[in-house]
């Protein structure tokens, strides 16, 4: 039987925590979930190492938006990477765009060489491109070990068909990974319609407010979110039983 796993999209060191004790093989650590996560910060990345053992790969996301970045982000993404490698990370996820929006091979491959020996995950950048068959092909060639795509649809059990295409064209060469919107409830047809080994989703919850008092009329708090322990268990035990 194939072993299949799940990867958690953490936004918080309690996220990682939750993962592991749920059953998940590897967390990706955010920040920022409402704009898709960007890079956390240095001691939320110390305290998720200090806090599992499961593998952690840190986004590297200087900003939201695009992946088309300049020297300077590039110079950023450089120095988080330093961190990751000093504290410990098992990799990161991270994606590059040209002003085309296709894979900037170029830095991608300079990502790779600077993150090494930690392995790299091509992020969502690749479902913003023109050509997924070309965008996977360059990937590949660039060295990274897995691709996180959700087909190009807006959530990845609705490409079931794509992502299945995607897993025969890397035959092995490399990792396509579904995420966004994968949940127990839908993870056993799309295992069905792709094929692929490894599936990622955040399962996330807002947490409680737990303060005694709070004001009303202040609406810039936001949410904070963490996994749902039950939901990742389940998801767990879909992927364990095929």
């Amino acid at each position: 039987m194939t072993k299949r796993i799940l990867e958690v999209c953490a936004f918080n060191a309690q996220s990682c925590v939750i993962a592991e004790r749920a059953g998940a093989a590897r967390v990706e650590l955010c920040d920022n979930p409402i704009e898709g996560g960007t890079t956390p910060s240095y001691g939320t990345i110390r305290q998720a190492r200090e806090s599992v053992g499961i593998d952690i790969y840190p986004i590297i996301r200087p900003r939201s938006g695009n992946y088309y970045y300049s020297d300077e982000e590039y110079a950023i993404i450089k120095k988080d990477i330093e961190i990751c490698k000093e504290l410990g990370c098992n990799g990161i996820s991270v994606g590059t765009q040209t002003i085309g929006a296709e894979i900037d091979t170029e830095w991608l491959k300079r990502i790779v060489e600077w993150a090494g020996p930690l392995g790299v995950t091509c992020n969502r950048a690749f479902d913003g491109t023109p050509d997924p068959f070309k965008a996977l092909e360059d990937i590949i060639a660039c060295g990274c070990e897995r691709v996180l795509t959700s087909g190009q649809a807006s959530a990845a059990p609705d490409a079931g068909e794509l992502l299945g295409k995607l897993v025969e064209q890397a035959a092995g060469r490399i990792i396509i990974m579904p995420g966004a919107g994968v949940k127990s409830v839908n993870l056993q047809k799309l295992i069905e319609e792709s094929n692929a080994t490894e599936y990622h989703s955040s399962a996330r919850m807002v947490a409680e407010n737990p303060l005694t008092y709070i004001n009303t009329q202040i609406s810039d708090y936001g949410n904070v979110y963490i996994a749902n322990e039950a939901e990742v268990a389940r998801m767990v035990a879909v992927l364990n039983n095929n």
